[in-house]
């Protein structure tokens, strides 16, 4: 499949593979890395070469007439423009160029606007993920976008992995909007803040910190697991062992809430590799209730799993069965 671009766009088969592009203004990676943010806060999207990529139903100049319409529309009037950018910039559950060209205004939009603000946080963070949505395995709980990850293709033939990537570093440009978003008054604004920090890419040091500072105050169950299941996440590339070991001790803990320990297990389990202890497994299968399935399944990371039905379930299964799976290779610096 060639890539479909906009007139005079070259095709990826023709030139010798996506890697002919890379760096260019084909480059959607590029073209983020270069908007002004000037641009991204007056929310010009005449600032974006949008006609150059396309989404699910050919050339994206219509994305920003329905950003603009979330923004300034009425809640009725915002759902649906909301509705339309899930369904075209991330069709099928998996994200496109367009896609991660509106992460910086779906950002800005979420700040300042009064509807519907963790369905657009949502689908920025959703747009950093390289695999569809709702059909993630439990070993890919904590997945975001890797360089190393194999190439796929988006409809028109762009290379979605670009799409991702460019999708995550968006998201860490703006990681400063994104942190107040963590003492939102709506929990499901805190949770989705929460699902977009753990998709930055980059130096996560200061991210970190800050997310280990809410869950240290927060009183909502469903947002301290999504602030542990972020801490987790920003570790799986580079693995460090003191996050591993936070995990350990923070699942063996039987001072603090079910719902921090049970997401502790989670990330300890995707940080580490080889056969399940005896203690977790029987912590895990204890603790596993149906109160807490209903917790945690309308979790963004839960729903990454199992979008409708019990991905709690779901993923402990998968995490359960595992005897040893081999190890991404530890990267020593940001991705590309």
């Amino acid at each position: 499949m060639g890539w479909q671009g906009g007139p005079g766009v070259p095709r990826l088969r023709d030139e010798g593979g996506p890697e002919f592009h890379a760096g260019t203004a084909e480059d959607v990676r590029t073209v983020l890395a270069r908007m002004p943010v000037e641009a991204k806060d007056r929310l010009d999207y005449a600032a974006v070469p949008w006609a150059r990529f396309q989404h699910t139903h050919g050339p994206a100049d219509d994305v920003p007439g329905r950003l603009e319409r979330a923004r300034t529309g009425d809640e009725r009037e915002s759902l649906i423009a909301l509705g339309w950018l899930w369904t075209t910039l991330l069709p099928h559950g998996a994200g496109c160029a367009p896609g991660a060209l509106a992460v910086p205004f779906l950002i800005r939009i979420a700040v300042t606007h009064p509807f519907h603000r963790a369905g657009l946080l949502l689908l920025a963070a959703n747009l950093a993920r390289s695999q569809p949505y709702g059909g993630l395995t439990g070993t890919d709980l904590l997945h975001v976008a890797h360089p190393d990850d194999p190439p796929a293709l988006e409809a028109s033939g762009y290379l979605r992995n670009w799409s991702a990537q460019a999708a995550r570093h968006a998201l860490a440009l703006d990681a400063d909007l994104l942190l107040p978003l963590l003492a939102d008054p709506d929990p499901k604004v805190r949770e989705c803040a929460a699902h977009a920090l753990a998709a930055v890419s980059g130096r996560s040091d200061p991210v970190v910190a800050l997310l280990h500072a809410r869950l240290r105050v927060e009183d909502d169950p469903a947002v301290r697991a999504c602030l542990v299941l972020s801490i987790g996440q920003l570790a799986v590339e580079e693995r460090p062992p003191a996050a591993v070991e936070l995990m350990r001790a923070w699942w063996r803990d039987p001072a603090r809430p079910v719902e921090v320990r049970f997401c502790a297990a989670l990330s300890w389990l995707c940080l580490t590799d080889g056969p399940v202890p005896d203690d977790l497994r029987a912590f895990l299968d204890a603790s596993a209730s149906a109160d807490l399935a209903a917790l945690l399944n309308p979790t963004p990371w839960m729903r990454h799993v199992d979008h409708e039905g019990d991905g709690l379930h779901v993923c402990l299964h998968q995490l359960l069965r595992r005897t040893q799976r081999p190890r991404r290779p530890r990267r020593t610096g940001p991705p590309a």
